[in-house]
């Protein structure tokens, strides 16, 4: 549906109501598009992929591979043509669209290219790779909620899934069939990471837990804060720990931190807040560290995370629907 056009013989521009920007030559009746977007609900889904691309999803049946250096979309695919709901407790957003068709998760697996996507119906779909969205070679649908956060193994051969039906589903890779599940916390799962061994994965919930898992028979360690003093972790979203400690401002009780990142090198500690803030903090973050806070979204921020190789910084807004990247300088 077009929104806008502008004309300015023999172009033209032409808006349209899914957030796409096309120019339009006016003798030949030919077109290019020059802009697109996410145009629906929320984005939430991000997550870096190989050196060129960084992936995005959303509440509107879109998930997007953008070129890093051109910082154009390159790719573009749909979250499902199935219409069905959560079997219990949906996401909230203003899309329409059924919560099959909405996705707030995507991980890339670096060793075989696989795009994990978790939609907001509890349906996990597995893409053949970041150019090729539209290849679904997985599909399941184990979760009873909303999918929320994805993590790959470091060695590629395991995929685990945090759902809003407090569980965390683990798979093997590429069978994708399910190996276990780690099933100790009393709220949604909020972010996922494993160990640099893959023998330890820690959590957060929405009650602000934040539990150890054995990697490998997924039972819970509960002496895991102290087993894991000396583990290297793969990645680091968790937003509670001794490394992390400063990130909350004084008087909150951590609600309103959405995500959290470390730069590869460990020097750096990303967040996203409510408030539409990118904060940057030196890593560790004690009580009363100051951050560098990057202003850009008009919502509120629901992901950060850094390039591999810690050169940019991406981040997601929530209702702005819109994908930053940030230089490192």
């Amino acid at each position: 549906m077009i929104r806008a056009i502008d004309v300015k013989a023999p172009k033209g521009l032409i808006g349209c109501r899914d957030g796409t920007i096309y120019e339009y030559d006016v003798p030949s009746s030919s077109k290019k598009v020059i802009m697109e977007s996410h145009s629906d609900g929320e984005v939430w889904g991000l997550a870096p992929a190989g050196d060129n691309h960084v992936i995005t999803s959303g509440d509107d049946n879109k998930i997007k591979a953008w070129n890093i250096t051109s910082r154009k979309c390159e790719a573009t695919g749909k979250i499902s043509s199935d219409s069905r709901k959560a079997p219990r407790g949906g996401a909230s957003s203003l899309t329409e669209l059924p919560d099959s068709q909405c996705a707030r998760a995507v991980a890339h697996n670096p060793h075989n290219g696989h795009i994990a996507v978790g939609h907001n119906d509890g349906t996990l779909t597995i893409r053949a790779g970041a150019t090729k969205l539209d290849q679904v070679v997985h599909t399941n649908q184990n979760s009873q909620e909303w999918i929320e956060a994805i993590e790959y193994s470091p060695a590629g051969d395991k995929l685990a899934v945090g759902s809003h039906d407090n569980n965390i589903y683990v798979y093997s890779v590429p069978d994708y069939k399910l190996l276990g599940k780690c099933t100790k916390h009393n709220s949604f799962i909020v972010s996922v990471d494993w160990s640099k061994d893959g023998n330890f994965i820690r959590s957060v919930c929405g009650a602000h837990e934040l539990l150890f898992f054995d990697g490998n028979s997924y039972q819970q360690d509960t002496n895991g804060a102290s087993n894991t003093v000396e583990t290297e972790w793969a990645t680091s979203h968790a937003k509670y720990g001794w490394l992390v400690d400063g990130i909350f401002p004084s008087g909150t009780d951590g609600t309103h931190i959405n995500s959290v990142d470390f730069s590869k090198d460990q020097s750096l500690i990303a967040t996203g807040d409510d408030y539409g803030l990118v904060n940057i903090f030196r890593n560790p973050c004690r009580g009363g560290h100051k951050p560098i806070s990057l202003r850009g979204h008009s919502e509120h921020v629901v992901r950060v995370l850094f390039h591999k190789n810690d050169s940019y910084l991406f981040s997601v807004g929530g209702y702005d629907q819109t994908l930053m990247q940030w230089k490192r300088v």
